[in-house]
């Protein structure tokens, strides 16, 4: 199936709303596991999430590793004011903060000492931003983690996948699954684009039947 984009920011109020109330548990906790499961010497440090949303990664990812300090940025208004809400919720405001912020930017220096990113790439017009963005962000040594959607290879599989994962969700939300999963790339086409970007040592593999990861350290 041919990629077909989608708007890089999801700053529609009704659809922070809903992704904010969405439960997405199991993919969420998954992504903190591949993290420690890839890089158990990491303990603490700053760490910055790119394309945050409404920060339930952050959360997890603070509440696994009581040594770090995460920021997380991102450029929907929206989904920063539900995320904001989640962390005060959480007592975590001490530890996890957010900043409104689109990429590329320049406001971003390598003063993190680890990366996560969860269901960015697919949103960027221009996926190499990611990876110079991770490269600018990210301190020599720094442990990097990239998770998102998988594109099937025809739409009967994306209607399948949004079936199975979101059948029961709002509609809104089986509508941005959908799409997402028409603008997501596949693993060799993400494999092509860390060689681009000066990453070959990082690797990048299928991980489920709609997620791949890419990792590696800077």
């Amino acid at each position: 199936m041919e990629r077909i984009a989608e708007p890089e920011l999801m700053d529609d109020a009704a659809q922070a709303r809903a992704y904010a109330g969405a439960d997405f548990c199991e993919a969420h906790q998954a992504f903190v596991g591949y993290f420690q499961a890839r890089f158990p010497h990491f303990a603490a440090g700053r760490v910055i999430d790119l394309g945050c949303g409404p920060a339930d990664v952050a959360l997890r990812f603070a509440r696994a590793y009581p040594g770090v300090e995460v920021v997380g940025v991102d450029g929907a208004a929206p989904m920063l004011e539900w995320g904001r809400r989640a962390i005060a919720a959480a007592g975590l405001a001490g530890r996890v903060r957010l900043e409104k912020i689109r990429l590329p930017s320049a406001a971003l220096t390598a003063a993190f000492d680890a990366v996560i990113s969860n269901s960015l790439l697919h949103h960027l017009a221009d996926p190499a931003v990611l990876w110079r963005t991770i490269r600018q962000a990210s301190r020599p040594g720094a442990p990097v983690l990239v998770m998102d959607l998988m594109r099937p290879a025809d739409a009967a599989g994306a209607k399948a996948l949004t079936a199975r994962y979101a059948g029961g969700a709002p509609g809104v939300l089986q509508r941005d699954f959908f799409h997402s999963l028409r603008a997501a790339y596949r693993p060799d086409e993400v494999r092509a684009q860390l060689d681009a970007a000066g990453l070959s040592d990082f690797s990048a593999a299928a991980v489920s039947d709609r997620h791949w990861l890419a990792w590696g350290v800077r």
